[in-house]
């Protein structure tokens, strides 16, 4: 059985080391760089009716997602030194 799709969906993910935003509304489908705002938007009437592939070509034309060249190192934490009781 499945659920319907009624409200906003947002799933993190992480693909060749960069960190990722995939969105589902009841009208499409976005993904987006971890802490950006544009990203790559797909209508589901695109996708249904196979538009899907010339929308990710244009919007790959035009730069939606502007990828570094080399992936991204996860950043570390600092180590804060402990406190010395008194």
């Amino acid at each position: 059985m499945t659920t319907l799709l009624n409200k906003v969906l947002k799933r993190s993910l992480q693909i060749d080391g960069r960190e990722y935003v995939a969105t589902l509304t009841p009208e499409s489908l976005k993904l987006t760089l971890k802490g950006k705002r544009k990203g790559i938007e797909l209508k589901w009437a695109e996708l249904v009716g196979g538009e899907a592939a010339l929308a990710v070509a244009l919007h790959a034309s035009i730069g939606a997602i502007d990828l570094p060249k080399t992936p991204v190192k996860p950043q570390q934490r600092r180590k804060t030194p402990k406190r010395a009781r008194r």
